[in-house]
């Protein structure tokens, strides 16, 4: 039986690496074209969202007297944490705190009078969402997202927990999210966002969290994208006629010198 050729298995082995990691590639195109083509700031929905000018009106309460008594055992303040925001229609101060189980957490505390506000119930979030975006748009649903829904691949990751998803009529798909501690729009979610955390994920090959780009997934696909590249020149080289007529020539020239 006759032996094939070294050619013969590097095509092959190209072949079979091209059709694995080909499509890899495509989607890896794909997200870079989306990513260089789409400006960051509509797939943030910044276009869509009203940020209201803060004018306190009247007195405000100093912030030492505002915080002092908020705390329970084993709450500790963010002093760096703390801003003056608007919830409609009032001012407050937003401070950032620990609370006994280390989570991240907001309060409120009327800039007025000191006093501490209830969290934002869905009803208000509703309202805050509609007034936060430019286009006039109807509510559908509203849905408290706390840390256990979030978790993984949740299109809200990385934001202050609980908030309230308010789901609007329009034409992007906008999903708003509040910050039920402190009444804030934290994410504009859009069709666009969507599409392009989805990209993101083929291109990081992370399927869970979405940024962490030292999976052993995208280890392995690198490493075989340069095996496959690799072994394309090898390919070229080894099928070139002209590569194969400069070897002869030199393997005549070394056996007639020696």
């Amino acid at each position: 039986m006759r032996l094939k050729g070294r050619s013969y298995y590097i095509r092959k082995a190209h072949r079979y690496l091209g059709l694995f990691i080909g499509i890899q590639f495509m989607l890896w195109t794909l997200g870079g074209l989306y990513f260089s083509w789409t400006q960051i700031e509509a797939i943030r929905g910044e276009h869509l969202h009203h940020h209201a000018a803060i004018e306190p009106e009247g007195e405000m309460v100093s912030l030492s007297e505002a915080i002092a008594g908020k705390l329970v055992n084993g709450e500790k303040i963010d002093l760096s944490g703390v801003r003056i925001v608007r919830v409609l229609g009032e001012t407050y101060y937003s401070v950032a705190f620990l609370d006994r189980e280390l989570n991240d957490r907001r309060m409120l505390i009327r800039a007025s009078d000191g006093r501490r506000r209830e969290p934002v119930n869905e009803i208000e979030a509703a309202q805050i969402a509609v007034t936060s975006i430019h286009e006039p748009a109807r509510v559908l649903s509203v849905e408290l997202v706390t840390k256990e829904i979030a978790g993984g691949h949740h299109e809200y990751r990385g934001k202050p927990l609980p908030a309230w998803a308010v789901n609007l009529e329009h034409g992007e798909g906008v999903t708003a999210y509040i910050g039920a501690d402190d009444g804030q729009v934290h994410a504009m979610r859009t069709n666009s966002w969507r599409m392009f955390d989805f990209l993101w994920m083929m291109h990081t090959m992370d399927f869970d969290g979405r940024d962490n780009i030292n999976n052993y997934v995208l280890r392995a696909f690198s490493i075989l994208g340069i095996i496959t590249v690799m072994s394309g020149f090898l390919l070229f080289f080894v099928s070139s006629k002209n590569i194969r007529r400069l070897s002869r020539v030199l393997s005549r020239r070394k056996s007639t010198k020696y």
